[in-house]
């Protein structure tokens, strides 16, 4: 990973950083490209898919991919955890500080060299607790 403000900046780029850092809700690229037209009307999904890989590889940003699911976007691109609503699919950060003893109980296991390590916790988040809870 390139070190932050590697990248060159294009009008584009921060539109999207300002999506991004405008919301707390991990958008989809298809979210984020809404959002970007409202500025820029002419800017193609391409450009934005292109743009937001672009900014994920210099660590401006952080992708999240979840399997088959589409990748979310995160504009804290410090290292934290998720939580990932199974009901929603909501994504949430977690503040909690990040467990540098799992990294160096891998390392332990053999000769493995951590860089980070990234860890998800799944369940159901308050709003569809609540909502299960009020069929009831």
């Amino acid at each position: 990973m390139k070190p932050k403000g590697f990248v060159r900046r294009t009008k584009q780029r921060e539109a999207i950083l300002q999506v991004l850092r405008g919301t707390t809700s991990h958008p989809t690229a298809d979210w984020v490209y809404q959002e970007v037209r409202k500025e820029m009307p002419h800017v193609s999904l391409g450009t934005i898919y292109r743009n937001l890989r672009t900014l994920s590889e210099h660590g401006e940003i952080r992708e999240l991919a979840y399997g088959s699911h589409h990748s979310r976007f995160d504009a804290n691109a410090d290292s934290h955890y998720h939580f990932i609503c199974d009901s929603c699919g909501c994504v949430e950060d977690l503040d909690m500080p990040i467990m540098q003893e799992l990294e160096e109980k891998v390392e332990k296991l053999g000769d493995y060299q951590v860089v980070t390590h990234r860890l998800e916790f799944h369940g159901i988040c308050p709003s569809c607790s609540d909502e299960t809870s009020d069929q009831h």
